[in-house]
């Protein structure tokens, strides 16, 4: 039997009115930063010099996608790079951070408040710049490798901790069943622990693979070689290029007509649409895993 509906009343249509006006009013204000960016980067330069930024352009440009595309074939080649680096980054973040966390999630294992101090104590304190590329080039012999893109990166402490915090909200009682059944560590881990905990991959996953796929830094310092650049630092280097010609071009030593022909306030617009496009729709993927798994493993003590 169907439950009778009864009509709201009027202070509670007004509210829900009122709760929909500020939904769509603060959706809104989220979109329309990349409405602005993406529709600025098919601005020309000249009328966003004059005009700023508007909803909608005065002259509409596609040059300053043909500047970033000026050379197909290396943005592809940083494209793969960057691709390639965030999964593979992604993959092996995910292992690392979900299998520390899970050993020091156990009650069996004496030495966890230990070894979660000591994982604790190294987001408070490093050894610097300097030891660190030490170390990377001279003894890992990172320099010119996937390597020095993938490993420097690969344990974030605070993902260690949030899926710590996860893990140890899984009934103790779980692993207990399973020794008894004859289960290893492994086992229990990758049959028992991670199909209960997508939720938490989701949430890791996106946060290693945003940080994977933003990096420029780690090019910058460890690779020399233009085949194994990054996408993000392959446009950061191009954007410095242009920038140090238009300074040339500002003291004459270049001809002025040249000017019109980089557009670097759209190109930062369209460089911002290349790098940031693709990692957008992974968002809606995980979505529904990402709130749940967040909140999960952070108010966990």
């Amino acid at each position: 039997m169907s439950k009778r509906r009864y009509p709201c009343s009027a202070s509670e249509l007004l509210f829900r009115i009122l709760g929909y006006v500020l939904l769509f009013s603060f959706g809104m204000l989220c979109v329309t930063p990349f409405y602005l960016i993406g529709i600025s980067s098919l601005a020309s330069e000249p009328s966003l010099i004059r005009n700023g930024f508007r909803m909608i352009p005065e002259e509409f440009s596609l040059d300053a996608y043909r500047l970033v595309f000026t050379n197909p074939a290396r943005i592809g080649r940083a494209y793969l790079n960057t691709i390639f680096v965030t999964l593979a980054g992604t993959v092996l973040s995910l292992f690392l951070t979900t299998l520390t966390g899970y050993v020091l999630s156990r009650r069996d294992f004496k030495w966890r408040n230990g070894f979660s101090f000591f994982f604790f104590f190294t987001t408070l304190f490093s050894g610097g710049l300097i030891p660190w590329y030490i170390l990377c080039t001279q003894a890992l012999h990172f320099k010119n490798t996937y390597y020095a893109l993938i490993l420097p990166m690969a344990f974030p402490i605070w993902n260690m901790i949030i899926a710590k915090n996860f893990m140890r909200g899984v009934p103790y009682e779980i692993s207990e069943s399973a020794k008894m059944d004859g289960a290893g560590e492994l086992t229990i881990y990758f049959k028992l622990y991670l199909p209960i905990s997508k939720p938490l991959l989701a949430t890791l996953g996106l946060f290693a693979a945003l940080a994977y796929w933003n990096d420029w830094y780690n090019s910058m310092l460890f690779n020399t070689k233009e085949e194994m650049q990054s996408l993000q630092y392959f446009l950061q280097d191009m954007l410095s290029t242009i920038q140090a010609l238009k300074q040339l071009i500002a003291e004459g030593n270049l001809e002025v007509a040249q000017k019109a022909n980089l557009p670097t306030t759209s190109m930062r617009m369209a460089m911002t649409c290349v790098v940031t496009g693709p990692i957008i729709f992974l968002y809606p993927v995980v979505q529904r895993y990402f709130i749940k798994g967040l909140t999960i493993g952070a108010v966990k003590g």
